[in-house]
């Protein structure tokens, strides 16, 4: 069993966040943070949201398969920021997926692994401007800094939380 959750990253808004997805949902009623796109993703069981929790999804898997799971974020980064037009400074969110096993008879499910990765959401437009200005950023960038940076990747790649 896995749950995906999509959290603050800065550690200033992760002591408000319960505020903060609060305020999320009075400006939003009815709307979720985090949705699990059912048809493009695969190997995945019985997908559950969680009517109180609008930022995590959960789902069985068998991890003797081949297994995707392709989430939506429906907030964008920058709904976070003190000053409304928040520009192409949003606030950053983390991924986080936690899996476990099952555990036994009354026993809670053993946690067996975590991993996460850092997001800005933006809008379509937004999200071209901001790759814009990032990738001149780095080429601007001499050689030995430029190789500082991540290669781009076809999926997102997670990080194991230790």
């Amino acid at each position: 069993q896995s749950l995906v959750r999509v959290v603050f990253h800065d550690r200033r808004l992760q002591y408000s966040e319960q505020q903060q997805l609060e305020g999320w949902r009075w400006s939003r009623p009815g709307d979720r943070i985090l949705d699990i796109d059912i048809p493009l993703s695969v190997g995945i069981l019985e997908p559950q949201i969680h009517p109180t929790l609008l930022n995590t999804v959960e789902f069985l898997w068998d991890p003797s398969r081949r297994t995707s799971v392709f989430v939506q974020v429906h907030c964008i980064s920058t709904e976070f920021t003190l000053r409304k037009n928040g520009g192409e400074k949003g606030v950053p969110f983390r991924i986080q997926i936690d899996t476990f096993g099952a555990g036994g008879e009354g026993d809670p499910p053993e946690h067996l692994h975590s991993a996460s990765c850092l997001v800005k959401v933006f809008k379509p437009k937004g999200a071209d401007r901001k790759l814009r200005t990032d990738r001149e950023k780095v080429e601007k960038q001499p050689a030995a800094e430029r190789e500082k940076f991540q290669p781009p990747y076809e999926s997102t790649v997670l990080a194991e939380v230790g």
